[in-house]
């Protein structure tokens, strides 16, 4: 079941593989075991993509790749869930992140005021950049260990319930 679910929402991997932004990557998108669609490649790819999802950082799709080339897990899959921290969630994720990192380093968080100015940015993040790059890191790997496991133990659910199922029916 987990396999045709997430296969249903998963782009071509032909597409992918014509994206210009992905071209560094040469070659190795020609690998196989990044297409393949299997508990350790499906549970890896949410590792990585939900940690990424919490990296304030653009070309997050793109270093997601990377760490799905490095790791050899599914690569759809791990750019896909990415965008999990879209413009519309990203303000809340985001604001959560820094939240846990105002509570991680017991600092009372700061009252936020908008300005656009280099000034305003430069001062902000000398405040608020400690906390919120520490709960970003921090949400990111909660994220990744709560995605990965979940994935791996829906999916060995899965295949206990088809099994089951296999053995009534014979």
């Amino acid at each position: 079941m987990p396999r045709q679910l997430i296969k249903r929402f998963l782009p071509n991997h032909e597409t992918i593989k014509r994206q210009k932004a992905l071209k560094i990557f040469g070659n190795v998108l020609y690998n196989p075991n990044l297409w393949c669609l299997n508990r350790r490649s499906a549970s890896g790819a949410f590792a990585v993509g939900l940690f990424m999802a919490f990296v304030p950082l653009p070309s997050q799709m793109i270093m997601a790749a990377g760490l799905a080339i490095l790791f050899g897990v599914n690569l759809p899959l791990s750019i896909v869930l990415v965008w999990i921290s879209n413009p519309i969630t990203m303000p809340v994720l985001f604001y959560g992140a820094y939240k846990v990192g105002a509570w991680l380093m017991n600092s009372p968080p700061q009252p936020f005021h908008f300005e656009l100015s280099w000034e305003f940015l430069l001062h902000q993040m000398s405040q608020i950049g400690p906390p919120f790059m520490l709960g970003c890191f921090t949400t990111g790997i909660a994220f990744s260990l709560i995605g990965y496991f979940g994935i791996r133990g829906l999916w060995r659910y899965s295949v206990v319930r088809s099994w089951k199922k296999r053995k009534f029916r014979n």
